[in-house]
């Protein structure tokens, strides 16, 4: 076995141990803060974590096995179900990620009519939208025998395994896939993310207005008190860049390479790289364990149930409030917002 098979199974096999595990604690939140199912974006992460717990058990472990031994990993109908399951759920997270982010827009371009804009029924019908979407073009694959053991990629998804016979037919169809999946969902991403990020830099400056005349009416403010108001602008301007960049980013990495590889494929009269293949496949893998960090963990809401929980298991009881520590100034507080686009 090549050591570069045995680098990717290795990353594989982390890949799988992270998604696994965030995945589940994602669940766990979900179902144990009540809270956090009263929201609607609640909806999307929840079809989305499924999504990649599943993925994580199916089409994954299978791709590890395809890796660390030689030949056709599992019999010709399992790997024709893991290859519906593939394309199927691959689909239906980039939709929902696209869902996610539409969310966000209209929470943030219109906040006192969202409530009239986004309901629990609103995003239903969008789940209902993905998983029609998602099922039509894995139902058209089976149908046309176009799942199966893929060697490039080491992994059961889409291939041609009929030749010639259906050749341009399967082109269009793998163009056709993942311009309405992957190439539907950047521009998604980038339109909305791209609005959200315009209108919290114009609160940001707003707030920024406000601090400057603030410290300038304040003329015998203590100097290390208006640094940090200072200091705490500039973090103010840089929080939504980076989390912009995050949600965008983590997405043309991770399922970029993967699908610029499956059309090249479809066009390049020589055989490509089978180490590059399986590495870009693992690359794709990987968004389902980076997901519960950027739409989930990392936010306060989940973070606060994930210590509740952690408190409950070693049975401990959670901190007074008396030994939270807050920063007090003399004449004025700095001025914060909520973070508008937190997901």
């Amino acid at each position: 076995m090549h050591t570069a098979d045995i680098a990717c199974a290795l990353f594989l096999f982390g890949i799988i141990v992270v998604s696994l595990l965030s995945n589940v604690v994602v669940l766990i939140c979900f179902l144990y803060n009540p809270e956090i199912r009263k929201h609607v974006p609640a909806l999307f992460i929840l079809n989305l974590t499924s999504c990649n717990l599943l993925l994580s058990v199916s089409s994954m472990p299978l791709t590890a096995v395809g890796l660390v031994t030689p030949g056709h990993p599992g019999g010709s109908v399992l790997c024709q179900l893991v290859g519906f399951l593939d394309t199927f759920l691959t689909t239906n997270s980039m939709l929902s990620m696209a869902a996610l982010s539409i969310d966000r827009w209209v929470a943030v371009v219109f906040p006192l009519s969202y409530h009239s804009r986004i309901r629990h029924r609103d995003a239903v019908i969008a789940l209902g939208y993905t998983w029609i979407h998602s099922l039509c073009f894995s139902a058209v694959a089976s149908w046309r025998s176009w799942l199966g053991y893929h060697h490039l990629y080491a992994s059961c998804t889409m291939c041609n395994s009929r030749g010639k016979a259906s050749g341009a037919q399967y082109v269009v169809f793998t163009v056709l896939l993942h311009a309405l999946s992957y190439l539907l969902t950047l521009v998604v991403l980038c339109v909305t993310y791209m609005k959200v990020l315009k209108v919290a830099r114009f609160h940001c400056k707003r707030i920024d207005v406000i601090t400057m005349q603030t410290l300038v009416l304040l003329v015998d403010i203590h100097p290390s008190v208006r640094q940090q108001c200072l200091d705490e602008q500039k973090r103010r301007r840089q929080r939504a860049s980076k989390k912009i960049s995050t949600f965008i980013g983590t997405f043309v990495v991770c399922f970029t390479p993967y699908v610029v590889t499956r059309i090249v494929e479809l066009f390049c009269p020589w055989p490509l790289n089978p180490h590059w293949g399986v590495l870009s496949k693992c690359l794709a893998y990987s968004k389902a364990a980076t997901d519960p960090f950027v739409y989930s963990l990392l936010r306060l809401q989940y973070r606060k149930t994930c210590n509740a929980l952690l408190n409950r298991l070693l049975k401990r009881s959670p901190l007074n409030a008396s030994h939270n520590t807050s920063r007090s100034y003399n004449t004025v507080t700095c001025v914060q917002t909520d973070k508008p686009t937190d997901q």
